[in-house]
């Protein structure tokens, strides 16, 4: 019966998509995060993008030890892909909801974190 349900949750959530994520550094105070806050956060669960990765918000002053990052954020928000506790790849700063989208579709496509199927 598990080896059942493990494989019927394998069919409806592949394992890349439960693997990956975007992991927003942030912090209190950053102008750039209150406006992504402003025009993106409500939205970014609904879309594909954040049914593809989900989002993870950790501040810049206390990054969690299960993140291999290939250098220590600098700017916020910083948005870096992770799979796995190892980074893919990052967008550092926020400049505009257009500019974020295009550049997270280039790095999810560009590290092939595939499409969620439709339901």
């Amino acid at each position: 019966m598990k080896r059942l349900l493990l494989a019927i949750s394998f069919a409806i959530f592949p394992l890349q998509a439960l693997s990956a994520e975007l992991v927003m550094v942030e912090q209190a105070g950053c102008h750039w995060c209150a406006k992504w806050n402003e025009e993106i956060s409500h939205i970014y669960p609904k879309t594909d993008e954040g049914k593809r990765v989900p989002l993870r918000r950790v501040d810049l002053r206390g990054l969690p030890d299960d993140i291999a990052f290939s250098s220590p954020p600098v700017f916020t928000p910083t948005f870096v892909l992770v799979e796995d506790g190892q980074e893919l790849g990052r967008i550092e700063g926020y400049g505009g909801d257009e500019f974020f989208w295009f550049l997270l579709n280039r790095l999810l496509d560009d590290n092939g974190v595939k499409q969620v199927p439709k339901s």
